[in-house]
């Protein structure tokens, strides 16, 4: 449609959603130099940097699949682009464009405004610009955000360049945006303090685009942990043909994980837990003290948890003992 940009809406809309579109996203975010021709046509043109490659990404989040119908809309903003901007982080990339999909069963400004105000806040947070999109009616909300970066030619970080002998890191700690939910569910509880921080791990991730831009020439690999430890690290193994053991004694773990549920529970919660968002990578020997003068400057803390090996086995051990999760896997309600 040549009224609005990429934003528009179906045949359906009033001219009072028109004016919505206008007030919540058009004419918001940071404005980038590459940005040649935005909201405004029937497309946006953007012009790639010289000798870099577009990673794009698209990712999808349905109300009462994804997120529950009473999610501040705030936080649903923000981590609709944060999830894919962990996307771009996995594989080294800076964020420069998205364009937004968003379906409701009807308007209302104030969820609008609320949401518009977490997504603008993440956008600017990552100078990462709208470009366009489409507003549509459905019977729930959903909401689709497809998100493109520049890495430099050949210095993308895959799944596919793990090796026997490399080092397993994960940044930040584990688990807390799957107790976090838990505890929103009524299945867990915690002292407040504790409860408020995990909470806010799960509805506002931390996606790792400054360590992930840093791992570029000295990480083998690299993936953000969306799915839970386990699954995302066996995509890892599959994609490159190794495998691997983890030390589940060093795991991260936080404060109000330890001081909220037991040991055990807690490395279940590591292990299986998803939407933590961070990143899980792996270097050689060689790499080990670059590694910790690049993510000192990117200022996130990273652990060692295990080290890639021989054949197609993942193998958890605790204090040189097999270990066995608890079966308290990550699962979308």
């Amino acid at each position: 449609m040549g009224r609005r940009a990429d934003i528009k809406a179906d045949a359906g809309m009033t001219v009072k959603e028109f004016q919505l579109i206008d007030q919540y996203f058009c004419g918001r975010g940071p404005v980038r130099r590459d940005v040649k021709h935005g909201i405004g046509d029937d497309c946006a043109l953007v012009q790639p940097a010289e000798h870099k490659q577009i990673a794009i990404s698209c990712d999808t989040l349905i109300e009462g699949v994804h997120f529950f119908n009473d999610m501040p809309a705030w936080a649903l903003g923000y981590k609709a682009l944060a999830v894919n901007l962990s996307d771009l982080a996995a594989m080294g990339a800076e964020p420069a464009w998205f364009t937004l999909g968003l379906s409701l069963p009807s308007v209302d400004e104030s969820w609008l405004a609320a949401f518009s105000e977490g997504l603008f806040e993440a956008a600017e947070y990552y100078g990462i610009a709208l470009i366009g999109g489409d507003t549509t009616q459905s019977p729930v909300k959903v909401i689709a955000v497809t998100i493109n970066g520049q890495v430099p030619e050949g210095k993308a970080l895959t799944r596919y360049g793990a090796r026997s002998g490399d080092w397993i890191y994960v940044t930040g700690s584990l688990g807390d945006s799957a107790l976090g939910l838990d505890i929103l569910r009524g299945r867990q509880q915690s002292r407040p303090e504790h409860s408020e921080y995990l909470i806010e791990r799960h509805y506002r991730p931390t996606p790792r685009v400054l360590a992930g831009q840093s791992l570029r020439g000295l990480a083998s690999s690299a993936i953000d942990l969306s799915d839970g430890l386990m699954s995302d690290l066996g995509h890892v193994l599959k994609a490159s043909n190794v495998g691997a053991y983890i030390d589940v004694e060093k795991l991260p773990l936080s404060q109000a994980m330890k001081d909220s549920v037991p040991l055990e529970q807690a490395l279940g919660y590591a292990l299986t837990g998803g939407e933590d968002y961070e990143l899980l990578f792996t270097v050689p020997e060689a790499q080990r003290g670059a590694l910790e003068i690049a993510l000192a400057n990117a200022g996130v803390k990273f652990f060692r948890i295990g080290q890639i090996t021989a054949g197609s086995t993942l193998k958890l051990t605790h204090n040189g003992e097999p270990f066995t999760p608890m079966n308290k896997g990550f699962e979308h309600f």
